[in-house]
């Protein structure tokens, strides 16, 4: 894993490097993400690259609160962990009113 700062390409928001976690692969303010791993978690060998939007939440035993994200080129789904600084409960929330 690699932790690095970078700019979000949905919402330009400047992400610095996570103080707390290994490594950060979304937007913590539009929640965002880039489609860059293909097999597993940060292999980062997807030929894809495209925009990954959250579409969902979902929870599990040894990971907690998870955000479900979605390729908007090829639809590969992927989850990833909630950082403690992510905009979760504003997308739960928006979330909520849909349903």
């Amino acid at each position: 894993m690699i932790n690095e700062s970078f700019i979000c390409e949905n919402c330009n928001f400047h992400i610095e490097k996570h103080p707390e976690w290994s490594a950060r692969n979304h937007c913590p303010k539009c929640l965002h993400s880039k489609h860059l791993d293909d097999k597993f978690p940060w292999d980062r060998n997807s030929k894809c690259l495209w925009l990954m939007i959250p579409i969902d939440i979902d929870y599990k035993k040894n990971k907690w609160n998870m955000i479900k994200h979605k390729c908007n080129l090829c639809w590969k789904e992927i989850l990833n962990k909630i950082a403690p600084d992510d905009n979760f409960i504003e997308f739960v929330s928006k979330r909520n009113k849909l349903i």
